[in-house]
């Protein structure tokens, strides 16, 4: 039976011109191309090729093999493509992400990620405020200290640490203070809700403590608030997730350290809108996300203490 793989490499041969530049074509040896070739006319018998030093020509069997079998073997070829390409994730991928994600996800990132899936295109909705991710369109959703409803499919990253921080120009109009009481006194800045409540639930060592506050500041973007905290506008509750980076560059310091608020059901979670099986290009956006944002984080600070 006539092998179509010895047949394909015939027609590379005769389009290359020479062994050689076939071989290179096909990134394979030029002597085993050679011997294929051999092959293939014992197979049927007959010389294909006249082969000298300076030249390469077809026979009259090879010429008449070459016109009828040339366009089929282009099609196989071409079918063996497409499919190829199917297997390769491809579409686009609608992703929802905290205001601030392009602080912990670097843009540069984005760049590999295009060179690893050319097919892929992702278009990214910013807002740290709930949305209804069915009506849209959601693939993914990056969320941080926000309540996902149970039909989701959720990967946790991290826990959600949040500090309190303030800028060193505030903290020289007004004294740092050093009880949760003295907090209540000072301007702080809040992430805007519908409840209309200005309450912090802090963790410390000794349990944990509502403090009522004072918003003179509120707004539905983090990255937002942060940079209202850095001007010096007030005392703000921020994800250390964001804000340990700008605490080493001294831009803002903590206050009351001991204090924090700490949870994994409101931490940084991927949650995917579609049920399994999740599309391809869904799927490799996804693991690449974690793979980036999983190296990133921070370690909490609990943990850290128990080293």
């Amino acid at each position: 039976m006539l092998d179509l793989n010895d047949l394909a490499l015939f027609v590379e041969v005769v389009r290359a011109g020479s062994f050689s530049e076939a071989a290179r074509r096909l990134r394979m040896p030029a002597n085993t191309l050679s011997r294929r070739i051999d092959q293939l006319e014992g197979q049927l018998s007959t010389r294909l090729l006249h082969r000298s030093t300076r030249k390469l020509t077809l026979s009259t069997e090879g010429q008449t093999l070459f016109e009828r079998y040339a366009p089929a073997i282009d099609q196989i070829l071409e079918i063996g493509r497409l499919h190829g390409d199917e297997q390769t994730p491809s579409g686009s991928v609608r992703v929802t992400a905290l205001a601030g994600l392009f602080e912990i996800f670097h843009i540069e990132w984005l760049a590999e990620f295009y060179a690893r899936y050319p097919n892929i295109s992702i278009e990214f909705l910013l807002d740290d405020t709930p949305s209804d991710l069915i009506a849209e369109r959601i693939d993914l959703a990056l969320r941080m200290g926000i309540e996902t409803g149970s039909g989701f499919r959720v990967r946790r990253l991290a826990p959600g640490e949040m500090i309190l921080a303030a800028s060193p120009a505030y903290l020289e109009r007004r004294p740092a203070p050093r009880t949760l009481r003295e907090l209540a006194e000072h301007d702080c800045l809040t992430i805007s809700n519908r409840q209309g409540r200005n309450m912090w639930r802090l963790e410390s060592p000794r349990g944990t403590q509502d403090v009522s506050i004072k918003s003179r500041f509120a707004v539905n973007d983090m990255r937002v608030l942060t940079q209202a905290c850095v001007a010096g506008l007030g005392i703000a509750l921020l994800p250390r997730l964001i804000v340990d980076s700008i605490i080493a560059e001294r831009k803002l310091e903590r206050v009351l350290p001991t204090w924090r608020r700490s949870s994994s059901e409101l931490g940084l979670q991927l949650v995917y809108t579609s049920r399994p099986p999740v599309p391809p290009a869904v799927a490799a956006f996804a693991e690449y996300l974690l793979e980036k944002l999983g190296d990133a984080m921070p370690i909490p600070s609990h943990r850290r203490a128990s080293r």
